[in-house]
């Protein structure tokens, strides 16, 4: 996973600092252990390789025994992985497993809820860049293991012409016109998504937007609008429908035959769910 190294290095360094003093004040350096990940709430499993990494990274040559894999259901009472290495690993890791296999486990849950509605539809779920700086990663990749479908990952790989950007360049056209020329100068391969706010926006991408354009974004259009604007583009473009788009809506959306619903709540509102990691104590 892109990044995924200096993402746990940093998020190491912020919680361990100085020193893991409670660690070093009572456990002795040599010392080894076991520990499970129990889980304590049914849901979608996610971070299972996060775990891994994140306890290779402090010591390469522990041993780790997944008993579950990413993607899996999980239920109260059933166990993850084990882990053995030395004490100070364990315990110094132990909070960056949980707080990234946590918030993982809960978009992934999220996103397959969204996903299952949408079972044996031609619609697909996306995520969106509302995502929590710096851990949009593994968010990401939490959609991915929960059914969905990663958008872009940032404002460097694809050009997507949201309201802002229209009204700043002064229209839909101008809009277009300069970011299509823009990718042409540049060489390089961007693919222009463009926001669309009426019909009248429509019908305007419609008129401009051949080989330039290669997916509208209906925004907060409703089910009706939204049949209505298919009807027009008539499969010239992707479609993607967005704005406040939820579980009991989606149906509705997917009911049209959009090609994508993009959902920022897949992330951005999803609950963590409780996991826990607990010294195995040989008797």
């Amino acid at each position: 996973m892109l990044h995924i190294d200096h993402l746990i290095e940093e998020a190491l360094r912020e919680d361990i600092g100085s020193g893991d003093h409670s660690t070093l004040s009572c456990i002795p350096q040599e010392a080894k252990g076991k520990a499970l990940l129990k889980i304590k709430q049914d849901g979608i499993l996610a971070g299972m390789e996060v775990a891994e990494i994140i306890f290779r990274k402090m010591e390469k040559d522990c041993q780790f025994f997944p008993y579950k894999k990413d993607g899996d259901k999980m239920a109260n009472g059933e166990i993850a992985f084990e882990v053995s290495a030395h004490v100070h690993t364990i315990l110094s890791c132990e909070r960056l497993v949980l707080n990234c296999m946590q918030r993982m486990s809960g978009i992934a849950t999220l996103t397959r809820q969204y996903a299952d509605i949408l079972e044996g539809y031609h619609t697909q779920i996306l995520d969106t860049r509302k995502t929590t700086p710096n851990f949009r990663i593994l968010e990401k990749e939490a959609v991915r293991i929960g059914g969905g479908i990663n958008h872009r990952f940032g404002l460097y790989d694809m050009i997507m012409l949201k309201d802002n950007h229209i009204d700043y360049a002064g229209g839909i056209e101008q809009a277009v016109n300069r970011a299509h020329q823009y990718v042409i100068a540049s060489g390089l391969p961007l693919k222009i998504e463009v926001e669309t706010r009426t019909l009248e926006d429509v019908k305007k991408v419609i008129e401009i937007g051949e080989g330039k354009v290669f997916r509208v974004m209906l925004d907060n259009f409703s089910p009706a609008q939204l049949k209505e604007a298919l009807t027009l583009i008539d499969h010239r473009f992707e479609t993607e429908a967005s704005g406040g788009i939820n579980l009991e809506s989606l149906r509705q959306y997917a009911d049209t035959g959009v090609d994508f619903v993009s959902v920022g709540g897949l992330i951005h509102q999803a609950k963590s769910l409780d996991l826990s990691l607990k010294a195995e104590i040989e008797k």
